[in-house]
Order: structure tokens, then sequence, then C-alpha cells
């Protein structure tokens, strides 16, 4: 019953979900974090690992192969494990955090501040904590009452702007109706945005011979996906579904920076499918379920579903089950390449905060 649910894009139904939910869930409030120059590379061509790691999608481990197995047993693409590089990327950070630590003694450092009693977020920063302590980045936290003013939070951000143990802040989105995230966000110190949504941040990201401090964290999971399966992107043609300043845009901007041609699908693009069809790379990062269907995608074509939407299932014992923006039981018997949902995009997202947690500290250290 299951299989047959799962081939039926087509009959879902989308539930009601909370805007927050239609990225994982530490997209939203992510900000990519600036890297020093020798880091660079990891933020706009195939980034160097702190460890060695996978160069080709035959390299990647055979657990990748047997989870791929569970996956869809029909399927001809070979399944990008989010899962699994993350965990890869996790270990790799928790070795730098240990060698910077043996030789100058500094512990990264990561401050989060959660305004308000919003049970998701309060699940989202929970997790956030519990990743850093599993690599070694120390973790501060500061909770604020949902009427609190923004002079309040601003206040807060300012004292981990100062804490030299402080090494990347993060505002937990969404905030309370009364304040302007605009206002709050821009207050945070560009050196230590781990986001990554800094206009200043984002315009580098979008200026030849410039790089950010930080890259916003799910684009730049993305590309590290694409990076640890070796999928060629150079001079490819890639297309990003979703416009939006927290995936969609500067997915497109680190795609170019890797020398792809970029075409952006929004609501307003005509014959979407047509054009989508041409890419041999896509990012879907819309938020609508099973929109991209397998008469979308060009034969062999990679492709990274950034979407995680709830449909009916009745026989899940929650009565939904998530699924991404890509129908996968279709676009995996087209494509060469595909990341399941959830299991996909997901597990990069946090992974890369920590990434860019790990390069503020080696950054403001000089830490090689």
């Amino acid at each position: 019953m299951a299989s047959s649910i799962l081939s039926d894009c087509s009959s879902a139904r989308l539930l009601p979900l909370r805007r927050a939910l239609l990225l994982p869930p530490h997209t939203p409030r992510f900000r990519p974090s600036p890297a020093p120059a020798s880091h660079r590379r990891l933020l706009v061509a195939a980034p160097p690992p702190l460890l060695p790691r996978p160069r080709s999608m035959a390299a990647v481990p055979a657990a990748a192969a047997a989870d791929s197995a569970t996956v869809s047993t029909d399927a001809s693409a070979k399944v990008i494990d989010g899962k699994l590089v993350a965990k890869q990327i996790r270990e790799e950070i928790g070795v730098e955090i240990t060698r910077m630590k043996d030789a100058i003694g500094i512990v990264p450092g990561l401050a989060v501040i959660l305004v308000g009693s919003r049970t998701d977020s309060q699940t989202y920063v929970r997790n956030k904590k519990k990743a850093c302590e599993a690599v070694g980045i120390k973790s501060y936290e500061v909770n604020l009452p949902e009427d609190s003013s923004e002079e309040e939070v601003i206040k807060h951000i300012a004292s981990f702007n100062s804490d030299p143990s402080v090494h990347g802040i993060l505002v937990q989105l969404p905030l309370p109706r009364h304040m302007n995230d605009e206002n709050i966000l821009n207050a945070v110190s560009i050196e230590k945005d781990v986001d990554g949504f800094h206009p200043l941040n984002i315009g580098r990201l979008a200026m030849q011979g410039r790089d950010p401090f930080f890259v916003p964290c799910t684009p730049k999971g993305c590309m590290e996906l694409l990076h640890r399966y070796g999928v060629e992107i150079k001079g490819k043609r890639a297309v990003v579904i979703g416009r939006s300043n927290i995936v969609g845009m500067p997915a497109a901007l680190l795609l170019q920076k890797a020398n792809a041609t970029v075409s952006i699908v929004h609501s307003q693009t005509k014959n979407p499918e047509e054009i989508t069809k041409q890419a041999d790379i896509v990012i879907a990062a819309v938020g609508v379920a099973n929109l991209v269907r397998g008469n979308w995608i060009k034969p062999g074509a990679a492709i990274i579903d950034v979407g995680i939407n709830p449909v009916d299932d009745p026989d899940s014992p929650r009565g939904y089950r998530l699924v991404g923006d890509v129908c996968y039981e279709e676009a995996s018997k087209v494509a060469g390449a595909i990341t399941p949902v959830p299991g996909g995009v997901g597990p990069m997202t946090i992974a890369m905060l920590l990434s860019n947690t790990l390069e503020s500290a080696k950054r403001i250290h000089k830490f090689k």
C-alpha cells in the first residue's frame, strides 16, 4: 500500500503547513558564515574537505548504496544520501575542532537567540544545541519571552558580538510579529553571521572575484552534496526552481560561481517544465509538493530536492508523510542522481551551520 501511495504523486493532498516547514528546520534562521581565504574554495567550487572525501559517486561509501536500496527498489538513479554525507562532515568538523583546541586552546562557540515559545522553534534550537555538543562546539542560548522588545533582542546580539568566545550568532526565526526581522538580523556582526544572509554577504556572493564571509547553510549544503557525489558543475546547465532569499537566489549564485549556466524558474515562468528538462542539475526549492514530475527531468540529471511538504497518508501513524518538491518515484526513474525526502538536504543544513561556525573561529583566530 505504501508503495502505491508513493508512486501516485498526483493524488497527494498537501496539508496546511507553517512557512517554517517548507524548508529544512534550520534554514529559516541560518545565515552563512564568511570563510577565510584558505577556505573559500569550499564556498564556491569543489570545497576541500577537512578530511579526505569521495570525489566521485563510485567512491561514496557502500552504505550509501545500501541506504539507496531502502528508499526505492526500482529506481535507476543514484541516491544522494544527505544523512551519510552530513555524518561524515560532522566527523571531519570534530577532528578539526580537536586539532584547534590542542594547538591554540580555542573552542568554537555558537550563540542562538530564541524569542517566544513556538514548539517548532524550540525543537530546532534543541537540535542545533545537540549537534554542537556532538562535535565539540560550545553553545550559548538566550530564551526571551514573546513580548520582548526589539531593543532587548539587539542588546543580547550586541553582547555576543563583543564576546570573543562566540564565533557565530544565530537568531531563530520566525520572530514575533511586532519585531522587524531586518533590524534584528542586521544587528548581527557580519563576521559572526553564520546564517549568511547579511546583505553584504549576499552582495559579495553575487560579485565576480569576491567571496562572502559565510554562505547560507542550505544552499551551501546543496553544493556540498553535488561536490561529494562527483557531479560535474562547470559548463553544465543548471535550473533552480524557486527564487527565495534563503535558498533559491543564493543557490543560483553559487552554481554560477562554479561556472554553470544557470536559469531560475519561478511563479511567473512560462513553460517551466521545458526549461527544467534542459538542465543537467536541478535544485528544487519552492515548497510545493511533487511539483516537478518525471517528464520535467532530463535523463541522467542530478536532482537536489530542498522541499519538505507534508501530505495525507492514512497508512502513516501520524496521518501524513513528508515529500519533496520533486515527485521522487517518477524522477528517480529518469535522473542520474537524486536526493530523497527526508534524508537528503535536511541533514546538510545543520552540518553547514557547524561548518560555518568552525570556519568563523578559524578565521578570527587565524588558525590554518
